[in-house]
């Protein structure tokens, strides 16, 4: 292993690794690891994100009595043993052996089940399939920012009635607006993306600041509300960095909207010292571990895996959690409603003020303070 820097983590979180975790050599925090048989805790981060986002709420947790467990997942940080290659093996990205490492990580630790699985954005995905999944072992499961709607539906009565066409109609309609446009997570998909980003012409620090900045509270023109439909109409009205300008790419879009010098001094959230451990992270991988995810969900190709469980639900004491300024609760109209059926045992759903995308880091006390209610199971009001 090359030396790598000294993440700059409290004293109370600790970085260590752990081997033989789904073949992967897995890079954890860990905090409340001085007392053995806590309950555990487990934290999945999303894109393009670390364990490390997780640093300001983990010593809230372990003070309230949990051993919480935060990964760097398939793809990302100082985890190794994945495929950095974008021709490379496409399929251990997919949801289902994504919940095959959490369940690995949990296992090494000696669980055998943990109290909640707290997923945020993309990690949100697999906290919810986990706890779909297994819930004999996810006891409770609690999304942020990337809304469940429920396992994909299998073909229905096509005996009888012919089969709706695969191909959705929404890249051609985006592409054909006045204003031609085209939907980031199929951008993502594209062989190009990581090299726009990781080559990006600002540099990979400065793509980053622009990025969170861009879907971050300080952004004051993230006002979301719920969209119609998903129709090219309603959802080009999302910001760029979800539905871009079709000649653009990732790192020009967010480049429109870089802070000035004055807003990055004055931002408390993640100061450059902070923002330096990602660009340095993500300037060593580059995007490609963590672009593959979108990719197995653009392609299809797993689609049918995911059908298995069509029609179940997560039974689980389930809640969500996002900032009020995040559209990520919307990007994807009806889901965020669907969630309610999805989710039998939610007890409660919170809006975060002050908040967009980044929800753990831009208000980590109140985050914080919701997640120890959920766990001690309280129907916080936010």
């Amino acid at each position: 292993m090359p030396i790598l820097p000294e993440i700059p983590l409290p004293p109370s979180i600790r970085s260590r690794y752990v081997d033989g975790i789904n073949g992967l050599r897995m890079h954890v925090l860990e905090a409340g690891f001085e007392t053995r048989g806590r309950p555990c805790v487990l934290l999945l981060h999303g894109f393009p994100e670390l364990a490390f986002s997780w640093r300001k709420v983990m010593p809230v947790l372990a003070e309230a009595g949990y051993h919480v467990i935060a990964p760097d997942q398939r793809g990302y940080g100082r985890t190794t043993g994945w495929d950095p290659d974008y021709d490379g093996d496409l399929a251990s990205f997919r949801l289902t052996n994504l919940v095959r490492d959490t369940l690995g990580l949990v296992s090494a630790f000696g669980y055998r089940s943990v109290d909640a699985v707290i997923g945020h954005d993309f990690g949100s995905s697999v906290a919810a399939w986990c706890a779909l999944i297994r819930p004999d072992v996810f006891r409770s499961v609690l999304m942020m920012s990337a809304p469940f709607g429920g396992p994909p539906p299998l073909p229905f009565n096509t005996v009888h009635e012919p089969a709706r066409p695969v191909d959705d109609p929404i890249h051609h309609d985006l592409a054909a607006l006045p204003r031609p446009r085209k939907h980031y997570q199929w951008y993502y998909s594209t062989r190009e993306a990581n090299a726009d980003m990781h080559r990006a012409p600002q540099g990979v620090h400065d793509f980053l600041r622009a990025y969170y900045h861009h879907k971050s509270a300080d952004w004051k023109d993230n006002q979301p509300y719920p969209l119609k439909s998903w129709s090219a109409g309603e959802i080009a009205k999302l910001p760029t960095y979800y539905v871009m300008d079709l000649a653009k790419d990732m790192a020009a879009t967010v480049a429109e909207e870089m802070p000035s010098a004055e807003e990055i001094a004055a931002n408390k959230w993640l100061p450059d010292s902070e923002l330096a451990f990602y660009s340095a992270e993500y300037e060593r991988n580059g995007f490609q571990g963590g672009l593959q995810w979108y990719r197995c969900g653009t392609s299809g190709a797993f689609l049918p895996e995911l059908q298995t469980w069509s029609g179940r639900t997560i039974d689980v004491r389930s809640a969500f959690i996002s900032g009020k300024q995040d559209w990520g609760t919307y990007q994807r109209p009806g889901v965020y409603e669907a969630m309610q059926k999805a989710c039998t045992n939610m007890i409660g759903s919170h809006l975060v003020d002050g908040a967009g995308h980044w929800v753990q880091q831009e208000q980590a006390n109140e985050v914080s303070w919701l997640l120890v209610q959920f766990l001690r199971g309280t129907n916080a009001n936010a």
